[in-house]
């Protein structure tokens, strides 16, 4: 939610800057189309070398138009929606970063290198990226696990479904396990930060160095049970570090292994498998590829864990 709401405020920034500019661009190239109340009746015959120039560029009148639908209206436009905080106003923030690149592209076409034209390049590269960014933080706080009803979990007493889950997207996996399979559901908790914008970095400290990370506790008589489904996201290309560190603890008292890895990239974490396989000394009976991307789920791999993991063959089946 915290990254969410400084990347808007960034990006209302970055709108009400580029908008308030260029409506005063424009009004002053309205005001004196020659140019020469801002200065800029020398520039003029630089826009000779644009298309249809002996029509559109023989003043500012032209110019100065564009100027404010393009980069002027539509920026304060998009800063109206992010007060309101429409999901729209996040969308066109980016996309107006990224006309504003445009336009300067034109000025790199007509004048030599100059710093005003670098730098506004890049404040409409800092404009669309932030765009970007905000786009994606707003879903991951828009989205919502659905509340549904989970009557079988439980009721078979061999099974344990074992998860961490830091934003609620592999619980929600998670209990489909429990539910398909009448497992007991189990909960990884840590002891470290993982909440928030702070949280989100401190596990991807973990991730990048492989760490395990702190646990609060392990299921009683982990070894009574026949089978263990460990339902884990992946941090940094990684074994996330309580099921690290779970896995780890479990050791020698699994006797039957089966993985739910949820991750964001487009091809299976054949990498996690592995690590999990050594960690608790088995070899994992069924193994499933999770991408999820902005509460999208997808089933990218899906079938019983060979030896060589390497060997496995992926297939794109989409979840229903």
């Amino acid at each position: 939610m915290k990254r969410y709401q400084m990347t808007r405020r960034f990006l209302i920034f970055w709108t009400l800057f580029i908008g308030i500019g260029a409506v005063g661009g424009a009004c002053a190239m309205l005001y004196d189309p020659t140019g020469a109340f801002m200065g800029m009746d020398v520039v003029l015959p630089y826009f000779q070398i644009l298309p249809f120039a002996d029509i559109l560029f023989q003043n500012f009148v032209f110019s100065g138009i564009s100027l404010l639908v393009v980069n002027g209206i539509s920026n304060l436009t998009a800063a109206v929606l992010l007060f309101r905080k429409k999901p729209l106003g996040i969308k066109l923030g980016g996309i107006f970063g990224c006309t504003l690149m445009a336009w300067i592209c034109i000025q790199f076409y007509m004048f030599e290198p100059n710093t005003i034209d670098t730098a506004y390049f890049l404040f409409g590269l800092a404009q669309a990226l932030t765009g970007y960014a905000c786009w994606v933080f707003y879903r991951q706080v828009s989205w919502k696990a659905e509340t549904v009803d989970y009557p079988h979990i439980g009721q078979n007493p061999k099974t344990l479904v074992v998860y961490f889950s830091r934003l609620g997207r592999v619980k929600r996996l998670a209990c489909e396990e429990a539910e398909r399979t009448g497992g007991v559901l189990f909960e990884v908790r840590t002891t470290e930060r993982t909440r928030d914008t702070l949280g989100f970095w401190w596990c991807g400290r973990f991730g990048m160095h492989q760490w395990a990370m702190p646990i609060e506790e392990m299921p009683d008589h982990l070894e009574q049970y026949e089978t263990v489904i460990l339902c884990t996201p992946v941090w940094v290309f990684t074994l996330c570090g309580p099921m690290r560190e779970f896995c780890r603890r479990g050791a020698g008292k699994i006797r039957r292994a089966e993985y739910v890895v949820v991750h964001f990239q487009p091809w299976p974490s054949v990498g996690v498998c592995r690590e999990m396989d050594r960690l608790l000394g088995i070899t994992a009976e069924q193994r499933t590829d999770v991408r999820c991307q902005l509460g999208h789920y997808k089933v990218l791999h899906q079938e019983a864990a060979r030896q060589d993991c390497s060997e496995e063959e992926p297939s794109m089946v989409e979840k229903e």
